[in-house]
């Protein structure tokens, strides 16, 4: 895993040779960042990373000065991966890493997000309920943007807080508000 822009920017990260996530590419998260430089100011925002995996799109965001992130990821491994990072960035004050489900962090929260990335395993048998966790629970800030990361066999357009989609390569993003 490599921070791909902001004041960490080439610093590289092995989450080792058994690590199970599909991390977003760098093309992806450059793309992404792209997008999002002209839409937010990153040391004002709120962000939560939901299915984190290596916590990569976190990390994009502390490289570009948020200081106010939370990490929802399931597996054990993944999780201690991402604290370990955390650790090396000493980003304890600016990353909180949760080991959680994801969906279930969503039902009982009562914060809420300028920013919500999501990236589930593209075969969970809840990925399409995605969105509708996020904007049911109201989880997003006025003004907030909710961004999904999926294949191209996923079409979320009918949706009415649907803006747009992207894709780079394999990776898709849809953007919600």
């Amino acid at each position: 895993m490599r921070i791909v822009g902001g004041i960490h920017r080439g610093r590289q990260f092995s989450p080792g040779k058994n690590f199970k996530a599909r991390p977003t590419t760098d093309m992806a998260k450059e793309s992404l960042f792209n997008i999002l430089t002209n839409q937010v100011d990153f040391e004002e925002i709120k962000i939560l990373d939901l299915f984190a995996g290596t916590g990569s799109i976190s990390f994009e965001f502390l490289s570009r000065g948020c200081t106010d992130i939370t990490t929802i990821e399931f597996n054990y491994q993944h999780h201690q991966f991402i604290r370990s990072v955390v650790q090396k960035l000493n980003a304890t004050k600016e990353i909180r890493a949760i080991k959680g489900n994801a969906f279930s962090y969503c039902e009982q929260t009562t914060e809420k997000f300028d920013v919500i990335f999501a990236d589930p395993p593209y075969d969970h048998p809840r990925f399409k309920e995605v969105p509708a966790l996020i904007f049911n629970n109201e989880l997003l800030n006025e003004n907030g943007l909710f961004i999904l990361e999926h294949s191209k066999y996923f079409d979320f357009s009918e949706m009415k807080e649907f803006q747009e989609s992207r894709h780079y390569g394999s990776v898709h993003f849809s953007f919600f508000r």
